[in-house]
């Protein structure tokens, strides 16, 4: 006789119902929500769509300006180089470390005794460089040590300044008026008429000249330790001769003459009654890079402006 086979007990019928319903639910659920986002969209989502939309304008528009602004670009600097050959009546120097070193391509034709002449030649000009920064920071450093009132004059002239506007520094150059190779005694800042000029340096206002020959009106300032600089070809002047001023405190304007090719300051740094090289105080108030463009466009031009 057979064994009679065992009715599933009530507990598990009643499980076996709620995981079957469980499962529905959650599989119901499931494709709910992937009709929903489907089909609609949330505030945040809305949001962000909407965000997409404008970051795609703005990106055409983007895309536009960037190509007007280097045709622009392009357009300036063609405009500034036809400025300093009228200037300066020379082509414009290239401002890069390679063309400042005199580095020259390679060439067979040439003599072994060519490259080690220009090398030791440009090593030189390095080495003479170098130096004169070096000397400045031990200058510096030696006046800070002994705790005196006053610091060489480091700080620029004109705020603002870009290396493009470095003209002739000091040495002989050829002058504008008289036509010939004179000595010029301090450095060409082209700068637009009215420009304001500060001083470079804490000091006291030694001479206050006005005039309309030679470096026209300018302004002397003693800076104690033997440092004085002077600001020539102004236009209008607020420094008052015996009057302390304070570095970056503005003594004039930048001038112009019916003589000169164009608007600039002449300014001068003299050391114990000497002229010395401006660009060498400018390391403190430029970048490094902007440093070696200042060098390196001062000592290659050749044509000064006043």
């Amino acid at each position: 006789m057979a064994k009679k086979q065992k009715k599933p007990s009530k507990f598990k019928k009643v499980l076996g119902s709620v995981l079957r319903y469980s499962v529905a639910t959650v599989s119901f659920a499931i494709v709910l929500y992937v009709l929903f986002a489907l089909f609609f969209s949330t505030d945040k989502e809305r949001q962000l769509e909407r965000e997409n939309r404008l970051y795609r304008d703005r990106y055409a528009q983007m895309v536009a300006k960037e190509n007007l602004i280097s045709d622009v670009v392009t357009g300036l600097m063609e405009k500034d180089n036809d400025i300093y050959i009228g200037l300066f009546k020379s082509q414009v120097p290239s401002a890069d470390a390679a063309s400042a070193a005199n580095f020259i391509t390679i060439s067979d034709s040439l003599s072994e005794n060519y490259y080690v002449s220009t090398a030791a030649s440009t090593s030189g000009t390095l080495m003479l460089m170098a130096g004169s920064v070096d000397s400045n920071f031990a200058e510096v450093f030696r006046i800070l040590q002994e705790k005196r009132d006053s610091v060489p004059p480091l700080c620029l002239p004109l705020h603002g300044m870009s290396y493009v506007q470095t003209g002739a520094s000091v040495g002989m150059k050829y002058n504008p008026v008289y036509k010939l190779q004179v000595q010029h005694d301090g450095l060409d800042l082209v700068a637009p008429q009215g420009a304001a000029v500060y001083a470079a340096a804490d000091g006291v206002v030694s001479q206050v000249v006005r005039s309309r020959k030679g470096l026209g009106n300018t302004v002397e300032i003693d800076h104690g330790n033997g440092y004085v600089t002077r600001y020539c070809l102004l236009g209008d002047i607020s420094a008052v001769k015996g009057r302390r001023v304070k570095r970056d405190q503005q003594i004039g304007t930048v001038g112009i003459s019916p003589t000169l090719p164009a608007p600039h300051l002449h300014f001068e740094v003299r050391r114990g009654g000497r002229p010395v090289d401006p660009v060498n105080y400018f390391f403190a108030s430029v970048t490094p890079e902007e440093y070696a463009r200042m060098m390196y466009l001062s000592v290659s031009t050749e044509q000064s402006m006043d």
